[in-house]
This record gives structure tokens, C-alpha cells and sequence, in this order.
């Protein structure tokens, strides 16, 4: 079984075809983006030069992303990492953008663990069924990124009035406390 706390080591042949070198055999981008996704870091060598190319090709997978349309980065943010290459402010984007992923893993792994140990229906059955569909959703939603949420800031006029959105969720619990009462008996 591979050891998927060291980073997965891919090798760039001559012919630039990249090569896995736990299973034996050759990837393109979109395996090595899923194998980010999965949560595993990776290493891309040049074999003849040595050289790391893991953050060209990183860079190339966001690349194709945002230009079949998949956009995660706004074009104000874009502007401003190209602004940080020419300004003394390289020295701090690295440490900001860093700190601001760790915060949303950070924040996203509290909120599943809420959804599990701090709700007290999380022993009812069904419950782990549902939350692996929360789970499923939130990955979906996120891009399948580990440690991705949302983080699409909502304006005053678009903010939901809670005591609908609290009205919403007792009927839906009440509907899902029935179903699973039914599915008991």
C-alpha cells in the first residue's frame, strides 16, 4: 500500500509525459488534480535536470480550470496576485494566502465535526447516512477541494431572515424525525 503521507512522485520525461512512480504508469494533469482533490500531496521532478516542477504544473491546473470556465479565482483577485509579482508586497501574499487556506480547512473540518459530535441526533439512525450525503454535498460544492468552503460573502439585501430559515429547518427535521420513525417499525 503506498505511504500517502510522503508526496506521490511524478517524474517528467523527455517527451514531457509524466510518469507515476508508485503505480507505474503515466498521468495527465486532470489524475494529478484529482489526486490534490483526494487530499495527497505531489512532486513533480524533471528526470534528466533534477529540477522541481511541481509549481509550474500546479499552476497550469489552475490555469486550465479557470479557463474551461471552472472559475474559483475573481479577476480582482487575479489583478492583485499579478500586482504582488511587481511590488514589495511578495513577501507577504505567500504567508496571507497560506494562513487564509489553513483558515478555511480549519473551518470546514469544524463544521463537519459540529454536524456530527455536537448534534444529539447524530446517534438516531440513519444519521451517518445523511451526514455522508452532507459530506458528498459540501465537496461538490466546494470543488472537491479538501478543506474548501464557501466563501462567497453575502450582501445585507441578499441576507436570509433567520426566523424563516429556523422555521424551515424544524420542518424539515420534523419530516426526517418521521421518516426515520416510520423506517424503525
Amino acid at each position: 500500500m503506498a505511504d500517502t503521507q510522503k508526496p506521490l512522485l511524478i517524474k517528467r520525461y523527455a517527451s514531457r509525459r509524466l510518469y507515476n512512480t508508485e503505480t507505474s504508469d503515466y498521468v495527465t494533469l486532470e489524475d494529478i488534480a484529482e489526486f490534490i482533490r483526494d487530499g495527497r500531496e505531489v512532486q513533480i521532478i524533471d528526470l534528466k535536470s533534477g529540477d522541481d516542477l511541481t509549481r509550474q504544473y500546479l499552476l497550469q491546473i489552475v490555469a486550465e480550470h479557470e479557463s474551461r470556465g471552472e472559475s474559483v479565482l475573481p479577476i480582482n483577485v487575479l489583478n492583485d496576485l499579478v500586482r504582488s509579482y511587481t511590488t514589495q508586497a511578495t513577501s507577504v501574499v505567500p504567508e496571507f494566502l497560506a494562513a487564509s487556506f489553513e483558515m478555511l480547512r480549519d473551518g470546514q473540518s469544524k463544521m463537519l465535526e459540529n454536524m456530527t459530535k455536537a448534534n444529539p441526533l447524530a446517534a438516531m439512525p440513519g444519521m451517518e447516512a445523511m451526514r455522508a450525503q452532507q459530506e458528498a454535498f459540501m465537496k461538490a460544492m466546494t470543488g472537491g477541494m479538501p478543506g474548501m468552503g464557501s466563501t462567497t460573502p453575502q450582501s445585507d439585501g441578499d441576507a436570509p431572515r433567520d426566523d424563516e430559515d429556523l422555521d424551515d429547518i424544524k420542518k424539515q427535521l420534523a419530516e426526517l424525525q418521521s421518516k426515520l420513525s416510520k423506517m424503525g417499525k
